[in-house]
């Protein structure tokens, strides 16, 4: 079976190292990507030393970078200055933690057709993470489709990055979901390219997070895809209680959905 990953909770760690065990599943940090804590030093401290005193391996674990007003393309040296302060924040945990990787988002705006754009995004975001991989030579980097409406651009920068071995991109299919694209160009576009899959599920507009197989999500036309490939990606189910993560493995093995046989 592919690795499986869980988002753990600091006030249900038993819980989750319990199910990392049962699963042999990675951790998948969503605690910092939260800027009041990155900036709480007490706080990250203390974060980080009760993950590492569970006694896991960590070497497989992921961490969700930062995204939230995160643009690495933006030509106002203030705010790329920002953006560039908390993405090193991030992997220098990652790299202190000895996880393998960390996600980041494509933060591009969406429908902003002009090309001069559209070429700045992919030239700054090459050249940005060409720089942060061989700055942190022991972590991989991952991009996700955030809002994105169609998976061009995001296949393009997998493209050129392609000779990056550490690079790859983490598709989430629910934000797929409800981009307005079918998800079949998605699976096709970004195929060579995917390392990590997001999962949830949601109603087919909002980004709702909700346990597998609650909501509108074709999980067949998933689960075909799932298998047909060679390479196969890790899995995060993305749900936000350890309630609905148990509810979204026991749907994905009663319907045998990828990569549960």
């Amino acid at each position: 079976m592919s690795k499986l990953y869980c988002i753990p909770s600091l006030k249900r760690l038993d819980d989750f190292v319990a199910f990392s065990k049962e699963y042999q599943a990675g951790f998948e940090y969503n605690d910092f990507f939260v800027p009041a804590l990155l900036d709480d030093e007490t706080a990250k401290e203390r974060a980080i030393q009760t993950y590492l005193g569970t006694g896991r391996d960590c070497s497989q674990d992921t961490m969700h970078g930062v995204f939230l007003d995160v643009c690495v393309n933006s030509t106002d040296p203030k705010i790329f200055e920002v953006s560039d302060y908390r993405i090193r924040q991030c992997m220098d945990i990652a790299k202190r933690m000895g996880l393998k990787a960390v996600i980041f988002h494509t933060n591009y705006i969406v429908n902003f057709l002009l090309q001069s754009y559209i070429d700045t995004w992919l030239q700054r975001n090459e050249e940005y993470w060409r720089k942060i991989l061989e700055e942190y030579p022991d972590q991989m980097i991952y991009i996700e489709n955030m809002f994105d409406e169609a998976p061009i651009l995001l296949r393009q920068l997998a493209r050129n990055m392609k000779d990056q071995k550490r690079f790859g991109v983490c598709l989430d299919v629910a934000h797929a979901f409800i981009s307005g694209s079918p998800l079949e160009p998605w699976f096709t576009a970004l195929k060579p390219y995917i390392r990590h899959v997001h999962l949830n599920d949601n109603d087919g507009r909002e980004d709702l997070h909700l346990p597998v197989g609650s909501g509108s999500f074709d999980w067949e036309e998933f689960n075909q895809w799932g298998r047909s490939i060679e390479e196969k990606p890790s899995i995060l189910i993305e749900v936000r209680t350890f309630e609905d993560l148990q509810r979204s493995v026991q749907y994905m093995k009663e319907h045998r959905i990828f990569p549960f046989i």
